[in-house]
């Protein structure tokens, strides 16, 4: 198992393999051609930075049983999804700025599949090959906007606002993320806790139906979904997402 960070150092932007509490750090691409430089920073002297450059986030709804039971849902014969803009994309650590007007903010726990290799119509057995690894996301969501038309439910908008996707700390490869569960705390109190082995569309499944007709880049993130115990978050509130073999996602909502 890896774990991949990007990260700031001394004024300048890099990446590496990190290992207990020092980078390794790397030249080259993280998806590509990449190699060791020999140089070592710790851990504690840099800024993460959100751990890939995605050009799309493909954020999912219903793809988990529990959730869908308690909604009276039935599974989806197709993933059901909505895009996440870059703007809302935001690294570990650094506090969110809540917008004005945003109303009622609610914290949703997921895995994230990071995408290593250019693809389209790929099948369940050759997706496995496109996933380079996965993190850990917050799918900020602002209810009053979401629901504030009832014409229409907004999405984009009301998940799409600057800093509503912290994604991180690191992108963990080589592992198994249906062995682990999602773990969500609000200022230490655990408030999400569920396995993410009950995904209708397991990572393989998903990436290949995704992929039809869509072309997945190198760094393209697929947020799972997520499911029992979605709460609210106040102004000053700290929102951990944690998946064992990843890491712990913090972020302060200011």
């Amino acid at each position: 198992m890896a774990r991949w960070v990007r990260y700031s150092h001394d004024g300048a932007e890099s990446f590496g393999r990190l290992e207990g509490d020092h980078i390794h750090v790397h030249s080259g691409d993280l998806f590509g051609n990449s190699a060791p430089t020999g140089a070592v920073v710790p851990l504690a002297e840099v800024a993460l930075a959100i751990p890939c450059r995605p050009g799309k986030m493909i954020a999912l709804w219903n793809n988990f049983r529990a959730m869908a039971e308690k909604q009276g849902l039935d599974h989806p014969p197709a993933p059901l999804f909505f895009i996440k803009p870059p703007n809302s994309y935001h690294p570990p650590d650094e506090p969110v700025a809540i917008p004005a007007g945003t109303g009622k903010l609610l914290f949703e726990g997921e895995l994230g599949i990071v995408i290593g290799r250019r693809g389209r119509d790929l099948t369940p057995e050759t997706a496995g090959a496109h996933i380079f690894g996965y993190t850990c996301l917050n799918d900020v969501t602002s209810l009053d906007i979401l629901r504030a038309d009832p014409s229409f439910m907004q999405w984009t908008r009301a998940k799409g606002l600057d800093g509503f996707s912290p994604i991180g700390p690191c992108i963990a490869t080589d592992i198994d993320p249906l062995e682990s569960r999602v773990v969500v705390r609000v200022d230490g109190q655990v408030r999400q806790d569920y396995p993410l082995s009950d995904m209708i569309r397991q990572p393989a499944e998903l990436v290949a139906m995704l992929s039809q007709g869509m072309t997945l880049e190198p760094g393209d993130i697929v947020a799972c979904g997520t499911s029992l115990g979605v709460g609210s978050i106040k102004p000053g509130a700290t929102v951990e997402v944690e998946i064992a073999g990843i890491g712990v996602l913090a972020n302060r909502f200011a």
